[in-house]
């Protein structure tokens, strides 16, 4: 059997713990394990500050991005064994694993080309110069400097290819090493991937280290220069904000937490619209993409009361024709669950919600003899106001319909009893109905994505991440922010203001780079 190992220091290394096995999810098979232990953590992180920081930092924004780029194009290069790794381990059918692995190469590739444009400085401008004394003499200019600590960056098991290369790129792009610990249940695809970049030898020396299990004691030698991306739960997510030593240390933190998405239907839109065919054809993805275990992935449907009949029945009927199965069949277009652990809360979680409405289809029984397969399920909430619909996220294949009188007003109002959220999508062809609910949903989310009949051919869904846009919301969504173009690198870098001659101090922002911001 495969063991995995962590590639720190500049080369592999095994662990001496007892191992933990992974599985293929859609057949309970061991296929890989990791053992942690045997790594010193302390030097882990003195190799990132000491070799890789120095060697990005001398690099510039154009340099480290053709490395983004080469980077992308290994990865890319094992595109068909990496799909493989993902149906063995993931349980992901080609397209989830397609979805997973090209979101990480053409986010590589997003930020090599951000890094070309940007050409040849080490520094980037934040905002205009302003005159601070009699004349402009006396200059001030905010700028963005790499902080000369390493990233180290928690990722989820959801997304083993696209959520560590997308934290890589904003870091390496901004100049900071990065240490790299994937979600261990499905760390298979992950590994092989640290492996294509640690092979191709295009990082400098301590600029790429990944750790295959356990993080040990990894948090108590962080230091003030240092940050942690974490993405996961919300309670491993405070765990993670509240270690004494990063406390201490004021060390950085972004999350990405929980979220209760929602799709919010407006009464103005028409059974025969195209917004309509839309909202149908979006829940239906965001419900089944990935078996449902999404991130952005919609787990509240709002719909007006005297629709609910009719959604009900039109929702059922697109999941019915979801082919649920063997992820490696051409055909098929749900896998399972991505392990044991995720099947058995996903079964209580419905159980949950099942007390509290009615099971429209699906439900928590096992979908097959074998494996860890769930029916796509979709229940209707007795009382939209609930606290269980708005405070249990079952992190699979499951949503509730929400009926609500119409109003705007009502519907962002149940929305933000969620907490804060990644995104939420309202669907409605009146630019006032969507006006107001937009002011009244965008303080509780990252991202809001508005459809309508003028964007529905264009337009891509709501449950995808792009690195143009922000990812990341308040509150229950762990409060953090990623990507959002070259806001990313913002994580990584020092703001800082100088002060003094004006020509000396616009010298490090010349005009054309505070453009580029």
């Amino acid at each position: 059997m495969q063991t995995l190992e962590s590639l720190v220091l500049g080369r592999p290394v095994s662990g001496t713990a007892a191992p933990v096995q992974l599985f293929n999810p859609s057949t309970e098979e061991a296929v890989a394990e990791i053992r942690s232990g045997g790594i010193d953590f302390g030097a882990v992180l003195a190799y990132a500050r000491g070799s890789g920081g120095p060697a990005l930092r001398a690099l510039s924004f154009a340099e480290r991005g053709a490395l983004l780029k080469a980077l992308s194009a290994a990865i890319h290069a094992e595109r068909e064994n990496l799909i493989e790794l993902s149906i063995l381990n993931a349980g992901t059918p080609r397209g989830d694993a397609k979805f997973d692995i090209d979101g990480a190469t053409g986010t590589l590739a997003y930020y090599a080309a951000l890094g070309e444009s940007l050409g040849d400085r080490r520094v980037l401008a934040d905002g205009d110069g302003a005159q601070l004394g009699r004349t402009a003499r006396f200059w001030g200019q905010h700028v963005l400097v790499p902080r000369h600590g390493a990233a180290v960056h928690i990722n989820a098991f959801n997304f083993p290819a696209w959520n560590m290369m997308e934290k890589a790129a904003c870091a390496l792009l901004a100049g900071v090493p990065v240490v790299e610990k994937p979600g261990t249940s499905t760390a298979l695809l992950a590994a092989r991937i640290a492996r294509i970049v640690h092979d191709s030898g295009l990082l400098p020396a301590g600029a790429w280290q990944f750790i295959a299990g356990s993080v040990g004691d990894l948090f108590d030698h962080l230091g003030a220069q240092d940050a942690i991306a974490f993405t996961g739960s919300s309670r491993t997510a405070a765990v993670v904000r509240g270690h004494r030593n990063v406390v201490a240390k004021n060390v950085r933190v972004n999350l990405e937490a929980d979220s209760l998405n929602a799709a919010v239907l407006a009464p103005d839109v028409e059974s025969s619209s195209e917004t309509y065919a839309l909202f149908l054809s979006n829940v239906a993805l965001d419900m089944t993409q990935k078996s449902g275990q999404k991130c952005t992935a919609v787990r509240r449907i709002l719909v007006p009361k005297e629709r609910v009949a009719e959604v009900r029945a039109d929702l059922v009927a697109a999941l019915g024709k979801v082919k649920l199965g063997d992820p490696a069949a051409a055909d098929t277009r749900m896998g399972p669950l991505a392990s044991k652990a995720q099947f058995d809360d996903v079964r209580a979680g419905i159980g949950r919600l099942a007390s509290h409405a009615e099971i429209a289809c699906g439900g928590s029984q096992p979908a097959r003899e074998r494996g860890y397969f769930l029916a796509p399920t979709l229940l209707v909430a007795r009382d939209a106001h609930g606290e269980i619909f708005h405070a249990d996220e079952v992190f699979g294949p499951v949503a509730s319909l929400l009926p609500y009188s119409g109003s705007a007003e009502e519907a962002a109002a149940l929305v933000a009893l969620g907490g804060g959220g990644l995104v939420a999508s309202a669907y409605s062809n009146s630019s006032e109905w969507a006006e107001r609910i937009v002011l009244d949903l965008a303080p509780w989310h990252g991202r809001l994505w508005l459809g309508s009949d003028r964007m529905a051919e264009q337009s891509l869904p709501p449950g995808m991440v792009l690195p143009a846009s922000i990812h990341g919301g308040p509150g229950r969504a762990g409060g953090g922010e990623e990507l959002g173009g070259l806001r990313g690198l913002a994580f990584y870098q020092q703001r800082t203001a100088l002060q003094g001659f004006k020509s000396q101090v616009a010298a490090f922002a010349p005009p054309e780079a505070a453009a580029a911001r």
